[in-house]
C-alpha cells in the first residue's frame, strides 16, 4: 500500500477500475470516426493544445512550488500530477461543458499517446531538478495509458461503427452508469484522503489552486478563440492524471507525503475546476456569446457550436 488512506487500496482500485473502463466506453460510443477530419485540418490548433497540457502545465508548476519554497515530497508530488498528462476524467468533463465533440477525444487520444514519450523524459528531467534517480519504463506508461483509456475508448468506438443502432441506444444506459460510479469513486476518494486535506498547509491548498488556475488559463488562451475548443484545451490542461503519477511514486518508493500530495491535488483540482465547467457549460448554451472567429481555410470542420457535427 502506497498510502494510509481511510478506505483499503484495493476497494478504491476495483471501483476506479470499473468507473474509468465504463466511462471510456460510453465516451466511445458517442465517437463518430468521420469526425476527425476537421481535427485532422487544424494541426496549428493541435499543436497548441498539445504544448500547453505537455508543456506549459509541467513549467507553471515548477514555478508556482519554486516560489511558494514548499517542502521537497509536496514540491515532487505537485510537479509529478503537472508532468502526468492525460486524465480519462477529463474527457467526460470537457463534453459535459460544451467542449467540441471530435476535438476533445482527438486532444485527450493525442496526449494519451505522446505520454509514453513524454513521461520518461519528464521524470528524468525532475530527477535532475531534485538531484534524485527517478525513472519510469515507457512501456509501463503505456500499459498504463492502453488499459485506462485506448482499450475502453476503441472498443466503445469499434462498438459505434459496427453497430451504430444498438450503441445509440445503450450509450444514455451506460451514460448514467458511468455517473453512479463516478459519484461512488469520488466519495470513496474524499473519504481516504480527508486526513491528508486536513493536514495540508495553507500553502499546498494554494499552490494546487494556482497552479490549476494558470493551466485553465493556458488552455483557454491557447485553445481559442472557439469557446468549444478552448475548453477542450483548458479541461485536459488542468486534469491531470493520478495513475501516471502514482504509478512513478509506487516504481520510485516515493515518501508518503509526495504521495499524499498527488492525491491532495487531485481533489483541490476537482474542485477547483468547478466554475470554469459551470461557465462553459452556461456559454455552450448560448452560442452568440462564443463566436467561431478562426478563418475557414484553418479549420472548417471545426464549429463553434458545442453539439456533434456530422460529416
Amino acid at each position: 500500500m502506497i498510502f494510509d488512506g481511510l478506505v483499503p487500496e484495493r476497494v478504491i482500485t476495483l471501483v476506479a477500475a470499473a468507473t474509468i473502463f465504463t466511462v471510456m466506453f460510453t465516451l466511445g460510443l458517442g465517437i463518430v470516426v468521420g469526425e476527425f477530419r476537421g481535427v485532422a485540418r487544424s494541426s496549428g490548433l493541435v499543436a497548441r493544445g498539445l504544448f500547453s497540457v505537455l508543456v506549459a502545465v509541467p513549467v507553471l508548476a515548477t514555478l508556482v512550488v519554486r516560489a511558494l519554497d514548499l517542502p521537497r515530497p509536496v514540491q515532487v508530488g505537485i510537479v509529478l500530477m503537472a508532468i502526468s498528462p492525460g486524465a480519462p476524467m477529463a474527457l467526460r468533463r470537457s463534453i459535459g461543458a460544451g467542449a467540441h465533440r471530435a476535438f476533445a477525444p482527438a486532444l485527450q487520444i493525442l496526449v494519451a499517446l505522446l505520454a509514453v514519450v513524454s513521461m520518461p523524459l519528464s521524470i528524468a528531467a525532475l530527477a535532475a531538478l531534485y538531484s534524485g534517480d527517478a525513472t519510469v519504463a515507457p512501456q509501463d506508461v503505456a500499459l498504463q495509458v492502453f488499459k485506462a483509456q485506448l482499450l475502453p475508448l476503441g472498443l466503445g468506438m469499434l462498438v459505434r461503427r459496427l453497430a451504430p443502432g444498438p450503441a445509440t441506444r445503450v450509450e444514455p444506459v451506460l451514460g448514467r452508469l458511468s455517473g453512479v460510479l463516478l459519484i461512488a469513486l469520488l466519495l470513496l476518494v474524499l473519504v481516504d484522503v480527508t486526513p491528508a486535506l486536513a493536514a495540508a498547509s495553507w500553502r499546498v491548498v494554494v499552490a494546487v489552486v494556482l497552479v490549476t488556475l494558470l493551466a485553465v488559463g493556458a488552455g483557454h488562451l491557447l485553445g481559442g478563440p472557439a469557446l468549444p475548443t478552448r475548453t477542450a484545451v483548458a479541461i485536459c490542461s488542468a486534469a491531470r492524471n493520478p495513475g501516471l503519477a502514482l504509478l512513478v511514486a509506487t516504481q520510485n518508493a516515493a515518501p508518503q507525503a509526495t504521495v499524499a500530495t498527488v492525491l491532495v491535488y487531485l481533489v483541490l483540482s476537482a474542485l477547483t475546476l468547478i466554475p470554469y465547467i459551470a461557465f462553459s457549460r452556461r456559454s455552450a448554451t448560448h452560442p452568440s456569446t462564443a463566436p467561431d472567429l478562426r478563418p475557414a481555410e484553418e479549420a472548417p470542420e471545426l464549429s463553434s457550436k458545442p453539439g456533434r457535427q456530422r460529416p
